[in-house]
């Protein structure tokens, strides 16, 4: 018995290909148009061995399998089952002793993010078992060898490479708040009256999703009204340190320091110099005297510094100056820019992330960007009375520091609007994304997967009863 198992028009042509290089007998042959796949019997194969090439990528299969000794097997119950998952060049290849997987990089249908009500802590990005371990591992490999020096950041400096990335992150960020201004005039976005859940499309959708004020008495139907940048982009803010290897704000200094968005201060302490946010900056690593004391090394024969241009810094314009685009053909090229400039900003900021500490706490949104998190009492989260107002402060993660905040995917603008008995064949996607999509922009591979494209959607309640 032999089973291939694959999804998709591109995994059904290699099905296909499969099937006649093994020669197998076609007598014997059953496809299931629901899961499309094809169940073969064959007597006895020895060994086989594959290697195609395809427009999609190339896929290389030679193992060296006894298909008769796979009768017995747990995992297949005398069936090799191998399954696809979009075919594309970064498509890669794992097998072991009883079965052979294609794997790729972007499955074909993922699952939403998880929503976390407001009792519930945030789970830490590596268990604490892990890091526990991880510390014990470091410990015991450093008895009997002399101590490194501390590298840059953890010792005051900057690290050099990453200061053109900063730039650009913050160039990234502000372009995008620019375009974002302008497709807003031209792609409709709602936001409910009662809760934070917005939409992207001609109308909002019908689906009773609402857990704001007095819910129960509309059964969870939203009200629509216009929605504001700070809707999409959610502002999120942290105090700007003027020395970040200083001593933590304590909470009677929360309201003397500013505060300023997340990326911002994020590329500041990366080596964005703004001349009304001030920082300090070292050129010579601190020297460590404690576990949590040290002192600035001395910097009097250093030369002095020559004052050099800093890179171009974009600045973001006023509503008056915002125009919206003329025609389809500019508000495309809008949406491309803008959909690159989002990802450029999410990108560069998760390379900044992996040197420099952000914090987030678990039980509430407050980001702090730094090695350890301020003492500000300010948490209001659930049972924030046990905690006396204190952040419970863990790893933040890049979705902590930039919030995608995920819309419903309207499959298509100009056609029939959502209905609340399909909402499981609906896919969602980022509200940055979906105003670009909607504005004419392709769709990025990465979010292809909660999107659901290649998910048919039925016309009506019949259809999708008839739905297997």
């Amino acid at each position: 018995m032999f089973c291939i198992t694959c999804y998709g028009d591109q995994g059904l042509g290699l099905a296909l290909l499969l099937i006649f290089v093994l020669r197998m007998d076609f007598a014997s042959a059953y496809y299931s148009v629901g899961s499309r796949g094809f169940l073969l019997n064959k007597a006895e194969v020895a060994s086989w061995k594959l290697s195609c090439l395809s427009k999609w990528g190339s896929v290389k299969l030679k193992p060296e399998l006894d298909l008769p000794s796979l009768a017995s097997s747990a995992h297949c119950a005398g069936e090799l089952r191998i399954s696809q998952i979009r075919v594309t060049p970064h498509t890669s290849y794992h097998a072991c002793k009883d079965i052979a997987v294609i794997k790729s990089n972007h499955p074909q249908n993922a699952d939403f993010p998880r929503y976390y009500s407001r009792r519930e802590k945030k789970p830490f990005p590596i268990p604490v078992v892990e890091l526990r371990r991880a510390a014990r591992e470091r410990k015991k490999n450093s008895i009997g060898k002399p101590k490194q020096p501390v590298p840059p950041p953890r010792n005051g400096l900057v690290v050099r490479s990453l200061i053109p990335l900063a730039y650009q992150v913050l160039n990234a960020r502000v372009k995008l708040i620019n375009n974002l201004r302008s497709l807003m005039k031209v792609v409709p976005v709602h936001a409910c009256k009662w809760c934070n859940e917005i939409h992207v499309g001609p109308e909002g959708h019908p689906f009773r999703s609402c857990r704001g004020q007095r819910a129960e008495v509309r059964k969870g139907q939203h009200e629509w009204t216009k929605a504001t940048l700070e809707d999409i982009l959610l502002p999120m803010e942290a105090y700007h340190l003027y020395d970040r290897l200083g001593k933590r704000i304590s909470h009677e200094e929360r309201f003397a320091i500013p505060r300023i968005p997340a990326v911002v201060e994020l590329c500041i302490q990366a080596g964005v110099d703004l001349p009304d946010l001030p920082t300090k900056r070292r050129r010579k690593g601190v020297i460590r005297i404690g576990k949590s004391e040290f002192i600035d090394a001395n910097e009097d024969d250093l030369p002095d510094i020559v004052p050099q241009p800093p890179p171009p810094i974009l600045t973001e314009l006023p509503d008056s100056d915002i125009v919206a685009p003329l025609n389809a053909e500019e508000t495309a090229l809008l949406a491309e820019e803008t959909i690159k400039a989002w990802d450029k900003m999410r990108s560069g900021a998760k390379r900044l992330m992996r040197l420099y500490s952000v914090r987030v706490c678990g039980y509430c949104p407050e980001v702090h960007i730094g090695s350890s998190g301020h003492k500000a009492q300010n948490c209001g989260a659930y049972k924030h009375q046990q905690r006396n107002g204190q952040h419970g402060w863990q790893a933040a993660v890049l979705d902590d520091l930039i919030p995608p905040r995920y819309v419903w995917h309207v499959p298509d603008v100009r056609g029939p609007p959502l209905q609340r008995e399909l909402r499981s064949f609906y896919g969602q996607a980022p509200a940055v994304v979906e105003i670009c999509v909607q504005g004419g922009a392709a769709v990025p591979e990465q979010y292809k997967a909660t999107m659901r494209l290649d998910v048919g959607i039925p016309k009506d309640i019949k259809e999708a009863e008839m739905v297997v």
